[in-house]
């Protein structure tokens, strides 16, 4: 299946530090996919932070979609018996979205919203933002890319002085890693290296 064909549910947990990044990857996401459907995790479709207001996000998703959000439970769960979507993206994927997902815990619109749609055998794309990526989130997120219909946007460090256990998706790469998801094919490289590191091999 091809982007311009698919129904995609574009789900934003609360990483509030990357959502410029990951909105700027839906503007471009946007004019290549068929439908596009926006979901939010309750903190962050309620919280106002020093990043932008809960309602400034929300105007900017529908006004990119053409959508309504869908931020409830209950507004998720028909993913799975209706079938409406051909691939789902978590991006950013929180470590703590990351844990209910690899425990099955579905407290949340996101984790429903995933559980809904795997219920049909489709496509889950993560886009993983994460403090913890390399200390106890590690064990999750290799838990998720063991299991059929899980996949990811390529991720690295972003600060390995200051922050070494931090894990942070390249999220331009959502449109190619979205892509190979819907053909069943995990993008590559997964593992890319930081700025730092790539300062570094250059010659």
């Amino acid at each position: 299946m091809k982007l311009k064909d698919a129904r995609v549910g574009f789900a934003m947990c609360g990483s509030y530090c990357t959502h410029r990044q990951t909105l700027d990857a839906l503007r471009e996401l946007v004019p290549q996919c068929g439908t596009i459907i926006p979901i939010l995790a309750e903190e962050s479709g309620g919280q106002d932070t020093r990043f932008g207001s809960s309602q400034q996000l929300r105007e900017q998703l529908e006004q990119l979609t053409g959508h309504s959000v869908w931020d409830r439970i209950v507004q998720v769960e028909p993913i799975g018996p209706k079938k409406l979507l051909d691939l789902l993206i978590i991006a950013p994927c929180t470590g703590n979205t990351l844990g209910k997902l690899a425990a099955g815990i579905t407290d949340t619109a996101i984790t429903m919203a995933a559980k809904a749609h795997l219920r049909n055998g489709g496509p889950v794309l993560l886009a993983p933002s994460t403090n913890d990526g390399l200390s106890v989130s590690l064990r999750n997120l290799g838990d998720l890319l063991s299991r059929k219909g899980y996949f990811c946007v390529p991720f690295g460090q972003d600060d390995p002085m200051g922050k070494p256990n931090s894990l942070v998706a390249h999220m331009e790469l959502i449109l190619p890693a979205a892509q190979s998801a819907l053909e069943d094919v995990q993008f590559q490289p997964v593992l890319l290296a930081s700025n730092l590191e790539q300062a570094a091999l250059r010659p």
